[in-house]
């Protein structure tokens, strides 16, 4: 029924997150931001079935390092550039990065990372980015370029972006980095990005494909705790139903572009449903949001996460980066239920 006059329609009921069918080589991820971060995260971790990855305006693996939140100036002054806090004094070294991947590794608390040798990865750097300069984009292609092979790597750097999610049609002005950092530069990094981990597409199709509304904190009850909303995203495009075989991408927004934050014009203007629903390729929109902790129980205070990003810095704990680390679990939990595939300790 229409909405009534003065009133705001009824979102969608909840759905759960369905079982598809999931081609084996068919999942990947990308994300913006600290979204390129976690994106990252999650792939070095479960990089056994995860088969590649775009990553807009990212720093590298574990860039950020321990000892949260004393690491706060090296993720502000090395792995961003904050200049309104400290002098950037990055772009950081690749080797601390290797190690800890490998480290990690023996430790049983990532997949082995030859894991990643295989792997496509998409990297894009903004010209018009300050806050996370090519400088930074040139390690993490170091990064991968050191576990996999050079020429599955692609790098990205001659539009003027700022820094923001970039399509082709649809935001701010591209140079620009502000609400709700989603910019038009006539270019659709969604379709390269895609284009890149799955090979040749068909042209994009609007419609085609339904967006489903569904419960994160079924895939982790303390989502509050963890900078997790409690809503996620999930495009289904009409090729994939009845157990049609399908490829899923996760998408990772950044820091003040969740649903809570700006509505839906991530979910559907980033550019990933039209490509997806043409190409049979299931699209995961998981939902950060803001952490606050309360003085005495009562007053909210803007720590350690007021802007909803990912965590890649460790305000959820020493284990952030890892398997056990809690939105990576969530997150795999997630695609678990939608591959029907075991989690992995």
């Amino acid at each position: 029924a229409a909405a009534q006059p003065g009133h705001a329609a009824e979102p969608p009921a909840l759905e759960p997150l369905p079982k598809l069918t999931i081609e084996a080589d068919g999942v990947t991820l990308s994300g913006v931001s600290s979204g390129a971060n976690i994106a990252q995260q999650v792939h070095v971790a479960h990089s056994s079935r995860i088969s590649g990855v775009g990553l807009l305006a990212g720093s590298p693996y574990h860039c950020a390092g321990g000892g949260y939140p004393f690491n706060l100036i090296r993720t502000t002054n090395t792995c961003m550039d904050a200049p309104d806090l400290v002098p950037f004094l990055g772009p950081p070294d690749l080797q601390p990065s290797v190690q800890r991947t490998e480290e990690e590794a023996r430790r049983g608390r990532i997949d082995d990372p030859a894991g990643l040798r295989d792997d496509r990865v998409w990297i894009f750097s903004g010209r018009s980015d300050e806050q996370v300069p090519a400088s930074i984009a040139a390690v993490v292609r170091q990064y991968y370029e050191r576990f996999g092979r050079a020429n599955n790597v692609a790098t990205v750097t001659d539009v003027d972006a700022g820094h923001a999610m970039v399509t082709e049609g649809f935001g701010n002005a591209c140079a620009t980095s502000k609400d709700p950092f989603i910019n038009d530069c006539d270019f659709d990094a969604a379709g390269a990005i895609l284009a890149h981990l799955y090979g040749p597409l068909k042209p994009p199709a609007q419609g085609g494909g339904r967006t489903v509304r569904f419960d994160q904190t079924a895939f982790d009850r303390d989502a509050d705790d963890h900078g997790l909303a409690s809503e996620g995203y999930l495009f289904v495009p009409d090729a994939c139903a009845d157990e049609a075989p399908c490829r899923l991408h996760v998408v990772f927004h950044g820091c003040q572009q969740s649903a809570d934050a700006i509505g839906r014009d991530f979910v559907d203007q980033a550019g990933y449903n039209r490509w997806a629903a043409a190409n049979r390729i299931a699209v995961l929109y998981p939902q950060a949001a803001p952490l606050r902790y309360r003085f005495l129980g009562i007053v909210p205070l803007p720590w350690p996460n007021p802007l909803g990003c990912w965590d890649w810095w460790g305000f959820t704990g020493s284990d952030f980066h890892v398997k056990s680390g809690a939105q990576i679990r969530a997150i795999d939990a997630m695609i678990v239920r939608l591959t029907g595939a075991a989690s992995t300790p």
